[in-house]
């Protein structure tokens, strides 16, 4: 873990950016043999399982779904039971547009795992499911054993996302008539979601890792505020990459993360 107590050190982990090809094509987040349904606060909550061992939470960004894991999945079901949610009101799982939150989403996944009777899980969240892997180590701190984010902000303003974004969610909502009920709640969310503190975020008792792209759409200075919140965090800039970096570089992605579980 890096010392806050003295400076800040920025570390750039410089990887070679060829990822091999996934040995087979799996329809991961469509995928029969692994699906399954739980019902949840009202809703059908969908989550695929793979492997076994200790149990792996993956949650997936804003409209996205298990899919967006499927260069995750492959690398870490041989050592963990991957549980790969889709959030409620996107993918295969249920909601409504007149009701979603990150913190009624996080209710969810909390009610899955009390399901399942896993007490205890590591987790990883990329972009909104880093903000729910947050809130979920910050409100359910049993159910976190350690936690990995990606491309997490913890305010919805220009000092986390850059303005232009901020108008162009804006312009999207009350301006396009074609958009589903569904598109402009999910961007309604992001543009007045969430409010975390960093007092919030300094009650976080579990190691955590918090990582971003050199080019991410969340500003540094917010990811590193994240950083520093955090009592047990460790810090990764991925250079040469944007916020989809687990989808961009996933051999370097999947290795850094693995080694974080691992110490």
């Amino acid at each position: 873990m890096m010392n806050k107590a003295t400076s800040l050190i920025l570390v750039f982990l410089f990887f070679i950016t060829g990822a091999k090809a996934q040995p087979e094509k799996m329809d991961y987040g469509n995928n029969p043999k692994a699906g399954h349904y739980a019902n949840v606060n009202g809703i059908r909550l969908y989550y695929e399982t793979y492997g076994s061992g200790e149990p792996l939470v993956m949650l997936h960004g804003n409209g996205g779904s298990i899919n967006a894991f499927r260069n995750q999945i492959p690398f870490f079901e041989k050592h963990y039971q991957v549980i790969a949610i889709d959030s409620r009101l996107q993918g295969k799982s249920g909601g409504s547009p007149d009701t979603i939150s990150y913190r009624l989403m996080v209710s969810d996944f909390n009610a899955l795992l009390n399901q399942l009777h896993v007490d205890s899980a590591y987790v990883l969240g990329w972009s909104d499911g880093g903000i729910d892997g947050l809130l979920l180590a910050i409100e359910h701190p049993d159910k976190v054993k350690k936690l990995a984010i990606s491309g997490a902000n913890t305010v919805p303003d220009s000092t986390a996302v850059p303005y232009r974004d901020i108008v162009a969610m804006r312009n999207f909502v009350e301006h396009d008539k074609t958009a589903t009920p569904t598109a402009i709640a999910l961007n309604k969310m992001m543009l007045y979601q969430p409010h975390i503190s960093d007092e919030s975020l300094h009650t976080i008792q579990c190691s955590t890792l918090v990582m971003a792209g050199d080019h991410d759409i969340i500003k540094p200075c917010h990811t590193i505020g994240i950083f520093k919140a955090i009592p047990k965090a460790e810090l990764c800039i991925f250079p040469h990459s944007n916020h989809g970096v687990c989808i961009q570089h996933p051999k370097q992605f999947n290795e850094t993360v693995e080694r974080f579980f691992r110490k």
